[in-house]
């Protein structure tokens, strides 16, 4: 961690850029008033579509698995991000989404389309799970949400929804298709069908991806991710004078950035002033895929992302006054306000009788819900995102309405997690550290077996204990370190450090925290949560 005076000298900054590269520590922070450090969010952010009303950004991304779902997160810079509300509490299309005959990791929510249009603004998503349908939402403001569904359609392959200057409504979606909808959006047009508005090319593999739609100039822009045969992936451009076509392409993004690979897929937008900016994904393991913010340089009528040599930069000085609003997408509670911080989202649906911020003042109580094997279908797992470079998070955790057979505790949460688990017995507890892997089928994600090791086990008698996870994102790092204490104070690494791992296959999510307690024997037991703490590196 690298901490300067206010009035630091261009020498002073010259050496922090020096030690960040360096040592890959890079501060998600800017370095002075106007300029930042990539990634603008070290944090799980994918598929991410914006839109602008005013000075105002409105960004979504995917949470999958995770409710509320849908996170629609407000900038007035770009770099200052807040989650301004969430697109719905709940799915409810088939039981899975209560880990019930199957789950939906990995699945769920996927690649959302957020537009503002005449005054409204509307969201687009696809779920990649049975019934393949389409959600539309519509909502007159993101901040207080109340967002509205308008319809179930057609399913949509990371849909991007266009308003064109006609009043006709279309999506783009899948390699090249498009559909029309209804101008109320109710529905496909009567009668419409899958137009295919150009056929991949030779050199491309697999799917194109990750449709975004602008219209600049009289063009349509459109902005796809690319899996090139023999070559990293990376960022396209398909731009036509008529929505129909013909499409001509060009590579906008091919860049290694900062050792990681795989910069690709996102969008761009402009501001009030009529500057250009990408907001693009990378792939960094462990925490997940984090957007990268860049300058948008339009040449011979393309937008080309990246510097003057069409690199990400490290740093950068946006031509926006800098907004701040001290939010964050990962908050540090203590659990004393009449509702949950917007940053906690539950893995799969909560059962929502079975928490409570009002039973003991000042606390979360999580109560057993029902029997279950494994953390992987343990129902009313709260978590929050991860962020690196560095991360800290802890807990209180107070078990004296634990029973036998209660499992509770706190975790770096994946398909591959570091575990700190307590039981109860004979009056006293036993904490345990160990790693588990889950398996899933590939029809229902139904959990088939979860592979557990244990590294260390440490009996105690008191009814509260601090539980600690550290997280290293650096280069070639993806640590976590585990650690408990007695006394908040003086504090023990349990256990061993942990490789944690990013797979697409099973959850698709960067690791996560999650505090959970569930029961092996009988529901009825709790646990009481104090506060949950987070600190990050600035």
């Amino acid at each position: 961690m690298y901490t300067f005076p206010q009035n630091r000298s261009c020498l002073a900054i010259a050496a922090l850029c020096l030690l960040t590269l360096m040592t890959g520590c890079k501060s998600n922070r800017r370095l002075d008033t106007t300029s930042y450090t990539n990634p603008v969010i070290w944090a799980d952010l994918p598929d991410m579509s914006i839109t602008r009303s005013g000075k105002d950004f409105y960004l979504i991304s995917t949470t999958m698995h995770l409710m509320p779902g849908a996170p629609v997160m407000k900038s007035r810079d770009l770099v200052n991000w807040e989650i301004a509300s969430y697109v719905f509490d709940k799915l409810t299309d088939t039981p899975k989404y209560d880990l019930l005959e199957g789950t939906v990791y990995g699945r769920g929510q996927w690649a959302s389309s957020i537009r503002f249009h005449n005054g409204k603004y509307y969201v687009l998503f696809s779920p990649n799970d049975q019934p393949f349908k389409s959600y539309i939402f519509e909502s007159k403001d993101p901040v207080t949400g109340n967002w509205k569904l308008i319809t179930r359609t057609t399913h949509f392959h990371d849909g991007s929804l266009f308003f064109d200057d006609d009043g006709k409504v279309y999506v783009f979606y899948g390699t090249g298709s498009l559909r029309e909808l209804k101008p109320d959006l109710t529905d496909v047009m009567p009668g419409g069908r899958e137009i295919r508005i150009f056929e991949r090319d030779k050199e491309e593999t697999g799917l194109l991806e990750g449709s975004q739609i602008i219209k600049h100039d009289g063009k349509y822009y459109l902005l796809m991710i690319s899996w090139p045969r023999n070559k990293p992936r990376r960022q396209v451009c398909y731009r036509a004078d008529h929505i129909l076509g013909p499409y001509e392409k060009k590579v906008i993004l091919e860049d290694d950035f900062a050792g990681f690979p795989y910069c690709g897929q996102g969008a761009i937008i402009d501001d009030d002033k009529g500057n250009w900016y990408g907001l693009i994904f990378q792939d960094r393991n462990a925490v997940g895929r984090v957007p990268l913010l860049m300058p948008v340089r339009w040449k011979e009528g393309w937008p080309m992302l990246g510097d003057e040599n069409g690199k990400v930069p490290l740093h950068w000085e946006t031509p926006i006054k800098p907004v701040y609003t001290g939010k964050y997408l990962v908050e540090s509670d203590d659990f004393s306000t009449s509702g949950l911080k917007i940053n906690w989202q539950w893995n799969h649906n909560p059962v929502d009788s079975a928490w409570s911020l009002k039973e003991r003042p000042g606390f979360l109580r999580l109560k057993t819900a029902r029997v279950v094997e494994n953390l992987f279908l343990a129902p009313n797992t709260l978590t929050q995102r991860m962020e690196g470079p560095l991360c800290s998070g802890r807990i209180s955790i107070d078990l004296t309405g634990m029973r036998e057979g209660d499992v509770a505790g706190f975790s770096a949460f994946n398909g591959d997690a570091a575990v700190l688990e307590i039981t109860r017995d004979e009056g006293c507890y036993m904490l345990s550290m160990s790693t588990q892997s889950v398996q899933l089928d590939d029809k229902n994600k139904a959990v088939t077996g979860v592979d557990k090791e244990l590294y260390e086990e440490v009996a105690f008698c008191q009814p509260t204990i601090y539980l600690r996870i550290d997280g290293d994102f650096n280069l070639h790092r993806d640590i976590a370190t585990l650690y408990y204490s007695l006394d908040n104070e003086n504090w023990k690494e349990i256990g061993k450090p942990f490789k944690m791992k990013f797979d697409y296959r099973r959850l698709f999510m960067g690791t996560r925290y999650a505090i959970f307690n569930y029961a092996t024997k009988e529901p009825g037991g709790y646990v009481d949560l104090d506060y949950f703490q987070y600190e990050r590196t600035k």
